[in-house]
């Protein structure tokens, strides 16, 4: 909501703009009337909305065009002031007021007008039919007050109208001439119904009425309340309750109910709850609040966030196979303006033998997107609505910054559940296929994915000791010479090579020795497509004396070309290495196996 308001009174001369200012100030009609009135300012805290107030007065004695129309460019909202004994100055509202404004504003951003009578203790008729037809006429007027600066009827109630036309407009929700929400409008409050929807059957309940009610307005509605609500909908709509809760349609009723009644505030705090704008966009200060992540630290989701994403996909998996179907992604992210997850993300994540996505994928691709980009995990934890639902300030609270790794190899022993390990290989040599193995995809499975499909990078899960851990797997660009620092920055290498292809180790060994030599990150070359013929490399060490020569284990075979799902335990002992980097010599293997024997036997 804006941090302050500011009114300007417009009109002809001698129709009243300044008493009604005096008026309003001294709470009595003023004995002397200046030309014009100096600019005062109404504080917060005797405001009805708690919203600091500028209130401008115009005079065209005193005032040159320029300055009137810097004015108007400056104003939330126009108060175009007319005499109701005056039918000249109700003729120029039209004529003069209206048409100079609109020339003076950007038509994608009018400001809102109030049309005030004013010296209404001089008739005994209304004017409000012969206002009627401009309001009707005009989208921009919010409505018209009339008053009496001398007797002081109506005069908070005209600057409480004109406060509330800036704070609560009703342009964004509502077209007055269809007598129906805008469709921004409508967009946004479905959101906010299937967000409230907190099982996804697409009725409110009583509880979910209820928790609504709470997020929104602080307070529960009594059983009664709950009850009048949905009959006020039962009378006017028949499909607006089903089985005892507020449909869809039920819902966007009853806001339709509040803007007819001017109860625009209603509507305004459930959107500005949900993190809308005036124009009903989410806010940037929602969408991506602030987390700090200092340098050598990483971003991973923490408990209370994965149990929220649990309960979403729980919420959308419908026939329960624990995996969801391309129309369960598409329900589950309807309340984002766009899809996240292209085609892509399927060869990211394990899923299903349809090709589904499975539950521990679904959590992996969550994993993934806030180790790699937290913003965007930020702004797609806000359209789902987390801070709304587990009632935290924001997203922030789902995140968890991980320390230094430099403090973690200093301690020898590490907190984060995320490891990621950078795949190097020359063209050809087998990552892509080392990739999909992790997720379970034998080589007949791989050539099914299409080349616009693949995903250079796959995540699962691992376990360490008991412990569950996520695997991130990145296939770097084959371009020796031009490797990024998010390429080289990492937990744990994998260098791979063909055992096939002469000329596929050297590649392997000049990403080593130009980049890791001296690095402490652990490195592990493969020994891929070790189904084929294994021929001599062109290098001028073999790999085994390369690994010896370099105190690396010695090269791991691998082959994704079985007849079932690969075998996952060199996946374990890379995230071994990558939790435990000062353990990593080529002595590691031998210990690593021991102790997974051991540990396997006691639990």
């Amino acid at each position: 909501m804006r941090k302050d308001v500011r009114i300007l009174l417009v009109g002809e001369p001698k129709v009243g703009k300044t008493s009604l200012i005096m008026s309003l100030v001294s709470e009595e009609f003023p004995d002397e009337v200046p030309l014009r009135a100096e600019e005062i300012t109404i504080p917060a805290d005797v405001t009805p909305e708690r919203v600091p107030t500028h209130i401008v007065d115009y005079s065209e004695a005193e005032q040159s065009d320029e300055q009137l129309y810097q004015e108007i460019s400056k104003a939330n909202v126009i108060c175009i002031v007319y005499s109701v004994n005056s039918k000249k100055s109700i003729e120029k509202v039209t004529s003069h007021w209206i048409p100079l404004i609109n020339d003076r504003t950007d038509k994608d951003s009018r400001v809102p007008l109030i049309l005030v009578g004013n010296k209404s203790d001089l008739v005994e008729h209304s004017s409000m039919e012969t206002i009627l037809p401009i309001m009707n006429q005009f989208q921009d007027i919010e409505t018209c007050v009339e008053c009496s600066a001398k007797n002081l009827k109506n005069i908070s109630e005209l600057f409480y109208y004109a406060q509330k036309a800036v704070l609560h407009p009703t342009g964004p929700l509502y077209c007055p001439e269809e007598k129906e929400l805008k469709l921004s409008c409508i967009k946004a409050l479905t959101r906010i119904f299937k967000i409230t929807d907190l099982d996804n059957d697409g009725i409110l309940n009583d509880n979910e009425l209820n928790f609504f009610q709470r997020t929104c307005f602080n307070t529960p509605l009594a059983p009664q309340a709950l009850e009048d609500v949905k009959n006020v909908v039962r009378r006017n709509m028949a499909d607006g309750v089903k089985d005892n809760g507020l449909t869809l349609k039920g819902f966007l009723f009853l806001h339709t109910l509040f803007i007819q009644r001017g109860r625009h505030e209603t509507t305004w705090t459930v959107l500005r709850r949900f993190g809308y704008d005036d124009d009903l966009e989410l806010t940037q200060e929602y969408l991506f609040p602030i987390v700090k992540i200092p340098p050598d630290c990483t971003t991973e989701l923490n408990h209370n966030a994965y149990l929220f994403l649990q309960s979403v996909f729980d919420k959308h998996d419908k026939d329960r196979d624990c995996a969801l179907s391309p129309e369960e992604v598409k329900d589950l992210f309807k309340v984002f303006p766009y899809m996240p997850w292209g085609p892509d993300v399927n060869n990211t994540v394990c899923t299903n033998d349809k090709g589904w996505i499975t539950y521990q994928g679904y959590l992996s691709q969550w994993t993934l997107t806030t180790y790699l980009d937290v913003q965007r995990s930020l702004e797609y934890l806000g359209y789902l609505g987390y801070s709304i639902v587990y009632e935290q300030e924001s997203q922030a609270a789902a995140i968890t910054v991980t320390r230094s790794k430099r403090i973690d190899l200093q301690k020898k022993q590490t907190q984060r559940s995320v490891f990621r390990c950078n795949v190097f290989g020359a063209a050809g040599s087998g990552k892509s296929g080392f990739l999909q193995a992790f997720l379970g995809r034998n080589l007949q499975r791989q050539k099914q994915i299409r080349e616009a499909h693949k995903s250079y990078y796959a995540i699962s899960t691992t376990y360490v000791y008991g412990q569950e851990k996520y695997l991130l797997l990145h296939e770097a660009i084959p371009d020796v010479d031009f490797l990024s620092e998010e390429e080289l920055a990492c937990d744990v290498v994998c260098l791979v090579y063909d055992v096939n292809d002469p000329c596929s180790f050297e590649y392997c060994a000049k990403v080593y020795k130009q980049y890791f030599i001296d690095s402490k990150t652990p490195c592990v070359v493969i020994a891929a497509k070790s189904d084929l013929h294994e021929v001599r490399q062109h290098y001028s060490l073999s790999p085994h004396d390369f690994c010896r020569k370099h105190k690396l284990h010695p090269p791991q075979s691998f082959t994704c070309n079985t007849t079932t799902a690969p075998n996952k335990d060199l996946y374990t002992r890379l995230t071994t290495m990558a939790m435990y980097p000062c353990c990593s010599s080529r002595f590691w293997l031998p210990l690593f196996l021991f102790f997974l024997h051991v540990f396997t036997l006691f639990y």
